[in-house]
């Protein structure tokens, strides 16, 4: 870490731009993301999920708790771990709105 100078870049996106994990990294988000991949591979989908890290990305998503899940830029859940049958059954219907 530098006191001074150029500060070192945050990483505050990656994967892919439909599905997204946000939170901080911690056991929780690591659970949901394996949820959503189960909920993805049933479904016939790319398995592919994005995290947003950086903690004002997620207040500015409206997330006040964290892990949440983002599909198609609508955050569908926030606060809890999803079962995979969870993550499927709010992928579908943000899918289904879109």
């Amino acid at each position: 870490m530098k006191l001074f100078g150029k500060k070192e870049p945050v990483q505050k996106e990656t994967g892919n731009e439909a599905i997204k994990v946000l939170g901080g990294g911690c056991a929780s988000c690591h659970a949901l993301e394996d949820a959503a991949k189960a909920a993805l591979e049933e479904l016939g989908l790319p398995q592919e999920v994005g995290h947003i890290t950086d903690f004002a990305q997620i207040a500015a998503c409206g997330v006040v708790q964290t892990p949440a899940l983002m599909v198609d830029g609508q955050v569908v859940s926030s606060g809890r771990v999803l079962t995979k049958e969870e993550a499927k059954t709010l992928i579908e219907k943000a899918r289904a709105q879109a």
